[in-house]
C-alpha cells in the first residue's frame, strides 16, 4: 500500500484547511513515511507564496524539531529537483502527523509561527509580519467594506436622507469617521464633555449605535452638536509650514444625516466589530478601529471611494489604483530600506513624506503602513523608541495639499482615523505657487498630479472656459514672466486675472542676486549684455525653470499657458520640494517621457548625454525606473489617457556650495510594461475577480532583484 492511501486520512483534513489555495504540485516523496505537497492560490492575478504540506506517519513526530524539519526539506526539495531554484521553495510549512499540527515559515531554515497567513495575508506577510493580529483585521476588513457599501446604498435607495448625491453620503461617512476617531484614539486627559440647549453631555456615552437605538431622534440632534462642537478643537487643525491653520472641517460644515436608522447602521458597522485579543497583554475585549492594522484601515478608505465615488464629475482623478500605489511604494521604499542615510532619516523621526496633489491621502496611507512596518523590523530600537519615533512622524512627517476641499478633508478624516489628526494636509488654490510647501523639505514625493491639456467645445462656453483656462496657467506662470523692476523691494510678476502687474512683497535674493521665490523660474539667468534680454538654463537645487522651454540655440523662452501640460510644471516643482538626495514617485502622461517635443523636459531631468563618453551633465535627477501602464488603469475615472510610473532621485548637493548640484553619474534604468493590473473595470467597479493577472507584482519583484 502507497504511503498516499495510508496517510490519505491525515492529508485529507489538513489540505482542506487550505482549500482556499486552489493550485498544487504533489511531490515526490523520498521516503515512505510522510506525503507532501506544494499549495498555492492566486490573489488579484497574481500566484500566492508557496505553502509546503507535509503530513507524518506514526512515531515521526521528531521531524518538527526544526533541524530535523530542514533537512527533510531539503532533502524534498533536492528530490524534485527545486534545489537550485529558490522561487520554488515554499515560503511556509503546515506539519502534521494523526495527532499533532504545526505551522512554520520557512526562508532557508524554519521556524515555528503562531499560524500561517490567510490566503488574503500571504501575499503581503513579509511586508505586514510586524502587524499585530492580522487574521481579525483582514475579517474586520471584509465585513467593514460590506457594511459600508450596505449603508452607502441605504442612503442612496431606501432610507433617503438630506443628502444630493453618492459623493455627499461618502462625506457624511467621513464625519461620522472623523467623531468616531476620539472613541478610538481618546488621547490622555481629554475632555469629551460638550454642552447642548443647557444642559453637558459626554461623547462616548451619546455616540452609539445602542444610544441612537434606545433615543432615536433625540441621539441624531445630540450626535449632530456634539459633531459642531469638536470640529473645530486645537487638536484637529494643523498648522503648514507657512504657519496657516486648517481645520478639518469650517465653522459653516454640519452633519446632515437626519434619519436615525441611518446613524445606527453606520455605527454598528463601525463599532461593532467583534472580540479582539490583545497580543501584548493576551486580554479580550471589545474591537475598535483603532484595533485594525493600518495597511488594512488605509485600504478600507481607499477601496470604498474608489467603489462609490461619482468619478464623471471629475473627481476620480484622485484615485489611483490599489495596484499601482502599492507597487511605486513597494520600489521606493526597497530602496528606502537600502540606504544609510534615509534610514536614518526614519529612525530619527525626521523622515518627511508628502503628495502635492493628494486626492484622499491614498499615496500617504500606504507610506504610512510602509514606515510604520520599517520601524518595527529596525534592529537596536526599544518599544518606547520605536512609539515615540512613530508618534513623532504621524505628526511631523506626512505632508499633503490639494485644490478640492472636500478631497482634502477625506485625507484629514482617513489619517485620523489612523493615528494623525494633526497630519499636516491642507487645501492650497495651487500646489505649484503655493509658500506652504517649502522647497529641499521633503524625503520622498508620490503623486499623481492632473495631466492633460483639456479640451473645449468651439460654442460660447467653450470659448469662455478656454479664456479662462489660459489666464488661470498664465497666472500660475507669471513668475516666468520678465518685469521692470520699479523700485529695488518690488517682486512684480502679471496678473492676468486682474491683466496688470503686481506687487507680491518684498524681493529677496540670493546672494548672486536671483529672486528667491517659487513663482520665479530662478534657474533662468539673462546672459546678455545688451537691452534685449537671453535667458539660458543654470539648474540650482531649489530652483525652477520648466513652464519656459529652449529654442534651437539654447535660449529658454516663455510657454503659453494654456499649451503646456501641468504634470510637466510638476515634475519641476517635485524636485524642487525634495531634499537633495530625495525620491520622487509621479504618474505622468506617456507623452512627457516619449515624444520628441517634449526632450526637453527629459533632458531638464537627467540632463544632455555627451554622445562620446555617454554620460549625462546639467539635469536634476537620476532615472531610477520607468514602468509602463496599461491604457485602462485610469478607466474608472473616466480616461483612458496611456500613462507611466516615473521615479527619479533628486541629485546630492555640493557642501561647500549647497545650491550647486554634485556631478553624480546617470545609472542604467530600469524599464518595464505592465499590460494588466490584476482587475478589469465591469460596471464602473475594478473587479478583481474576473482572473486577470497583476503585471506590476513581478516587476517589483525584478526591480528589488536589480533586473534590467
Amino acid at each position: 500500500m502507497s504511503n498516499a492511501t495510508e496517510l490519505a486520512p491525515i492529508y485529507t483534513p489538513v489540505r482542506n484547511q487550505f482549500r482556499q489555495f486552489s493550485e498544487s504540485l504533489p511531490l515526490e516523496a523520498t521516503q515512505d513515511f510522510y506525503q507532501a505537497e506544494l499549495v498555492w492560490g492566486i490573489v488579484e492575478g497574481n500566484q500566492t507564496p508557496k505553502i509546503l504540506l507535509l503530513v507524518l506517519g506514526d512515531g515521526n513526530w521528531h521531524y518538527s524539531e526544526p533541524e530535523s524539519l530542514d533537512a527533510l526539506v531539503f532533502e524534498l526539495l533536492g528530490e524534485n529537483d527545486m534545489l537550485g531554484d529558490e522561487s520554488q521553495w515554499p515560503a511556509f510549512i503546515c506539519l502534521a502527523d494523526a495527532n499533532n499540527q504545526r505551522s512554520y515559515e520557512f526562508k532557508g531554515f524554519s521556524q515555528a509561527v503562531p499560524e500561517i497567513p490567510s490566503i488574503e495575508l500571504i501575499r503581503d506577510f513579509d511586508r505586514l509580519s510586524g502587524e499585530q493580529n492580522l487574521a481579525w483585521s483582514s475579517m474586520v476588513y471584509r465585513n467593514l467594506m460590506q457594511d459600508l457599501d450596505a449603508f452607502h446604498e441605504q442612503v442612496y435607495q431606501t432610507v433617503k436622507d438630506k443628502v444630493s448625491d453618492k459623493n455627499d453620503i461618502i462625506e457624511e461617512v467621513a464625519k461620522i469617521l472623523f467623531l468616531e476617531s476620539f472613541r478610538v484614539h481618546p488621547k490622555p486627559g481629554s475632555d469629551f464633555s460638550f454642552e447642548h440647549k443647557g444642559q453637558t453631555y459626554q461623547l462616548l456615552e451619546i455616540f452609539t449605535y445602542q444610544y441612537v437605538q434606545t433615543h432615536g431622534d433625540a441621539a441624531v440632534e445630540l450626535i449632530q452638536a456634539a459633531f459642531d462642537h469638536f470640529k473645530l478643537l486645537p487638536d484637529y487643525v494643523v498648522v503648514n509650514d507657512a504657519g496657516e491653520a486648517n481645520p478639518i472641517f469650517d465653522a459653516k460644515t454640519h452633519l446632515r444625516l437626519e434619519k436615525p436608522r441611518n446613524y445606527e447602521t453606520l455605527l454598528k458597522a463601525i463599532q461593532d466589530l467583534g472580540p479582539f485579543t490583545d497580543e501584548k497583554n493576551g486580554e479580550t475585549r471589545q474591537g475598535t478601529l483603532a484595533d485594525v492594522s493600518a495597511d488594512f484601515l488605509g485600504r478600507v478608505f481607499d477601496v470604498f471611494l474608489r467603489a462609490n465615488f461619482e468619478s464623471k464629475g471629475g473627481l476620480g482623478i484622485y484615485l489611483t489604483p490599489k495596484p499601482v500605489k502599492d507597487a511605486m511604494l513597494d520600489m521606493v521604499f526597497h530602496d528606502i530600506e537600502n540606504d544609510t542615510n534615509a534610514v536614518a532619516q526614519i529612525t530619527s523621526g525626521q523622515f518627511r513624506f508628502c503628495d502635492p496633489t493628494c486626492g484622499s491621502y491614498g499615496f500617504g496611507s500606504v507610506a504610512l503602513s510602509r514606515v510604520k512596518n520599517f520601524l518595527h523590523t529596525v534592529a537596536g530600537l526599544s518599544d518606547q523608541e520605536r512609539e515615540q519615533q512613530f508618534n513623532h512622524l504621524l505628526e511631523n512627517g506626512f505632508v499633503g495639499a490639494d485644490a478640492a476641499p472636500r478631497m482634502v478633508m477625506l485625507a484629514r478624516v482617513n489619517m485620523a482615523l489612523q493615528g494623525a489628526p494633526k497630519a499636516k494636509i491642507f487645501y492650497t488654490g495651487n500646489s505649484l505657487t503655493t509658500p506652504s510647501l517649502k522647497p529641499n523639505s521633503f524625503d520622498l514625493i508620490c503623486t499623481n498630479p492632473p495631466f492633460g491639456t483639456p479640451k473645449f467645445k468651439s460654442d460660447k462656453r467653450g470659448k469662455e472656459s478656454k479664456k479662462a483656462y489660459e489666464a488661470d496657467m498664465e497666472q500660475v506662470l507669471g513668475g516666468f514672466r520678465p518685469a521692470e523692476e520699479v523700485v529695488e523691494p518690488y517682486n512684480a510678476y502679471y496678473d492676468h486675472v486682474k491683466t496688470g502687474w503686481q506687487d507680491t512683497g518684498p524681493l529677496y535674493l540670493n546672494e548672486d542676486g536671483s529672486p528667491v521665490w517659487a513663482g520665479f523660474r530662478t534657474d533662468l539667468r539673462n546672459v546678455s549684455t545688451g537691452k534685449k534680454p537671453k535667458y539660458e538654463l543654470f539648474p540650482t537645487v531649489s530652483g525652477l525653470a520648466l513652464g519656459s522651454k529652449p529654442s534651437k540655440n539654447g535660449e529658454w523662452k516663455p510657454v503659453k499657458g494654456g499649451s503646456i501640460d501641468p504634470a510637466v510644471l510638476f515634475i519641476d516643482r517635485c524636485l524642487q520640494l525634495l531634499k537633495p538626495g530625495g525620491r520622487l514617485m509621479i504618474v505622468l502622461p506617456d507623452g512627457i517621457l516619449c515624444n520628441s517635443g517634449d526632450r526637453y523636459v527629459r533632458e531638464y531631468i537627467m540632463g544632455k548625454k555627451d554622445e562620446k563618453t555617454g554620460e549625462f551633465s546639467g539635469g536634476k535627477a537620476i532615472v531610477k525606473a520607468v514602468v509602463s501602464l496599461p491604457s485602462d488603469t485610469f478607466k474608472l475615472s473616466g480616461t483612458g489617457a496611456k500613462t507611466s510610473i516615473l521615479y527619479l532621485q533628486k541629485r546630492p548637493a555640493s557642501e561647500k556650495q549647497p545650491e550647486q548640484f554634485l556631478p553624480e553619474p546617470q545609472t542604467d534604468v530600469f524599464m518595464a510594461v505592465a499590460e494588466t493590473l490584476g482587475y478589469l473595470v465591469k460596471n464602473n467597479i475594478e473587479d478583481y475577480a474576473a482572473g486577470v493577472s497583476n503585471d506590476l507584482d513581478p516587476i517589483v519583484a525584478a526591480y528589488k532583484r536589480g533586473e534590467l
